[in-house]
């Protein structure tokens, strides 16, 4: 006896053994509607995902983000590089130099570190206590070659889709260092012999 996905009734099936639906009109012909709007809806989602392959906002905003979630994950349980606060809440990847003002520099690790939301958001990345605290971090040399002059960078969407996977991979192999081995010995091959 199989239940049927429109009433939840016990029925036996009688066409075939794959027969989701009791006998009843009103349960076939739902079924067959629900079934039409799932079809409808995964082709207007290839559709859209087809268009956001193309689409060069979307892909700036996912490398930011994949950028980003790296560079929390480098600097995870250092204080903030504004404030010098440990960061008990949300952590942010703080610009030195804004994305708005130096688009250059937007994916340049050395331009961004963890902030606390207060510094990031509140303080407008705090760049007063910013400054000092990356000159300890980085060196005064690294610090002036983000000041200084650089050349204009225009993305094409081949560079975000790059930086979005460099990006990915690096955060994924993250993950993958933190994730015990399984069914692995955790010996070394050398050990053995």
């Amino acid at each position: 006896m199989k239940k049927c996905r429109i009433c939840g009734d016990r029925f036996e099936p009688r066409y075939t053994s794959f027969q989701k639906t009791c006998d009843t009109t009103s349960c076939i012909l739902e079924f067959g509607r629900l079934e039409k709007t799932k079809r409808e809806q995964r082709a207007k989602k290839a559709e859209r995902q087809k268009f956001l392959d193309g689409d060069k906002s979307h892909w700036k905003r996912k490398a930011q983000i994949e950028f980003n979630k790296w560079i929390r994950n480098r600097d995870k349980g250092q204080p903030c590089i504004s404030c010098q606060k440990q960061i008990k809440g949300q952590s942010t990847a703080g610009h030195f130099k804004s994305v708005g003002a130096f688009p250059e520099l937007r994916f340049d690790e050395a331009n961004v570190h963890l902030q606390c939301g207060q510094c990031n958001t509140f303080k407008s990345g705090n760049l007063l206590e910013y400054r000092p605290n990356l000159i300890a971090k980085i060196g005064l040399k690294e610090v002036e070659r983000l000041e200084g002059p650089h050349q204009p960078k225009q993305y094409s969407l081949d560079d975000f889709k790059a930086v979005h996977a460099e990006y990915k991979a690096r955060n994924d192999g993250q993950r993958d260092k933190h994730r015990p081995s399984r069914g692995k010995s955790n010996s070394h091959p050398e050990a053995a012999s």
